[in-house]
């Protein structure tokens, strides 16, 4: 059986969080988020979706943050 999402498990695939910190030149929330993300120094440069959810919960990011890195996730997710 295979997992619904293989790409996660693709051990070539760059990181999320030094791929979300890549976007910042985006013009969208994800954009937003990517800048927002290099100005932390407690962002998680090598962490996965689930460890910029956490920082985001953390910091108290707005709703917005939450959505774009929803969309983020999808678009790292497609490559």
């Amino acid at each position: 059986m295979q997992h619904p999402n293989p790409s996660q498990f693709d051990t070539n695939k760059e990181c999320f969080g030094r791929w979300l910190l890549a976007q910042s030149k985006r013009e969208d929330q994800i954009g937003d988020l990517a800048r927002d993300a290099s100005k932390d120094p407690g962002f998680p440069k090598d962490g996965d979706v689930k460890a910029v959810s956490k920082r985001l919960n953390t910091v108290g990011a707005p709703p917005e943050l939450h959505e774009a890195l929803d969309d983020a996730e999808t678009d790292w997710l497609a490559i």
